[in-house]
């Protein structure tokens, strides 16, 4: 194997870095010397990617190892220096094709366990990975996060049904910076470009990451802005442009905060979750036991499931009041818009569960 070499390409994906660990595998597979440069086809009409592999060198006859360093940029990021292995095997198949397996450290998803790959991630390694095939040949293909399992305890992976490591669910091959100034000023952008449309009726729905906005589109919400952690300064940049009716539409760990008066919710900035929790148990009734079981739980979702269904029920629904009402009066701080705020939050399910009186009242397709 090579000595490793420093990544020369910031700002990628996680997807990215285990393609060109996987390509490099491949390649020593098919007996070509080692390439510390794996250029790597991101489709039509865009640029390809150069992706600085650390080293690749055959198992056995049938197999080989490729190994790679993320390297996702400036900025805070947890899989920063993350070394990625990427094992990849000869299977027999009666055409090109992929067998892609979770290995140790990769994050699990369903029944079956399969490894939770974004269809960018899996489309990057079909597209790059495929045309290198002989005939006849198929291809396992198995990454390995030595540190993954480690790594994912720090992330919300689980509450949304992902286990035993990591995600590969990047959707683009450039890191988006959801906690950045760059990131925001685009959103922006995005904003006035919304607002400005001829069509443009008053409405907008925001969402914070990609559940969201799955969410939203499966309930034809629209029209949509991801806007990432950056909150309060959209609210009052969505009040400025116009916007008469929003609904803020997210997971219920992360609008909590909101609740609570934090309005740049990136969790390195600022925390609280179930501090605020305990604090609308009392706003409810609930008894002293109840809201040290609020605190004790280890997550947000937690601490609803170890409720009985009504008190749950009454926990999320003012959760969400008290969403709209810290929004409102955030955006009032900064001018006096007729702008309307509305609040609906989803579970760990991806199911729609609770909303406050303004999102049920203007946002009434909410409702099942």
């Amino acid at each position: 194997m090579s000595s490793p070499i420093a990544p020369s390409s910031p700002g990628l994906t996680l997807p990215v870095w285990v393609a060109g660990a996987a390509k490099a595998a491949l390649k020593v597979l098919l007996g070509e010397a080692f390439d510390p440069e794996q250029q790597l086809c991101q489709g039509p009409d865009q640029p390809s990617l150069q992706v600085p592999v650390c080293s690749a060198a055959p198992l056995a006859t049938d197999q080989a190892l490729g190994i790679s360093r993320c390297d996702p940029g400036p900025g805070l990021d947890l899989t920063r220096d993350l070394e990625i292995w990427v094992r990849v095997a000869w299977i027999s198949a009666s055409q090109p094709m992929l067998d892609l397996q979770a290995g140790e450290g990769v994050g699990r998803v369903g029944p079956a366990g399969e490894a939770c790959l974004s269809g960018f991630a899996r489309e990057l390694l079909e597209r790059n990975l495929l045309p290198l095939l002989p005939p006849g040949r198929g291809l396992v293909v198995q990454p390995i996060l030595p540190l993954g399992r480690a790594l994912a305890q720090r992330t919300s992976n689980a509450a949304f049904g992902v286990v035993d490591g990591l995600a590969l669910i990047g959707t683009q091959a450039e890191v988006q910076r959801s906690a950045a100034p760059d990131q925001l000023q685009q959103v922006l952008a995005d904003l006035g470009t919304l607002a400005s449309d001829p069509s443009f009726q008053g409405r907008i729905v925001l969402v914070i990451g990609e559940n969201g906005l799955d969410l939203a589109r499966q309930r034809g919400l629209g029209p949509l802005l991801k806007v990432g952690n950056w909150l309060g300064p959209v609210l009052v940049a969505a009040a400025e442009a116009g916007v008469r009716d929003l609904l803020l539409l997210g997971y219920h760990g992360k609008l909590i905060k909101l609740a609570g008066g934090i309005f740049h919710t990136h969790h390195h900035l600022a925390d609280g979750r179930l501090e605020v929790l305990v604090s609308l148990g009392l706003d409810i009734g609930l008894s002293a036991d109840q809201l040290l079981q609020l605190r004790g739980a280890a997550s947000v979702e937690e601490a609803f499931q170890a409720l009985g269904a009504d008190q749950s029920r009454a926990l999320g629904q003012h959760l969400a009041a008290m969403v709209e009402r810290r929004s409102q009066s955030y955006v009032a701080r900064y001018g006096d818009w007729s702008m309307r705020i509305g609040a609906a939050l989803f579970d760990r399910s991806r199911t729609l569960r609770w909303w406050g009186p303004e999102g049920e009242k203007r946002f009434f397709t909410l409702r099942d």
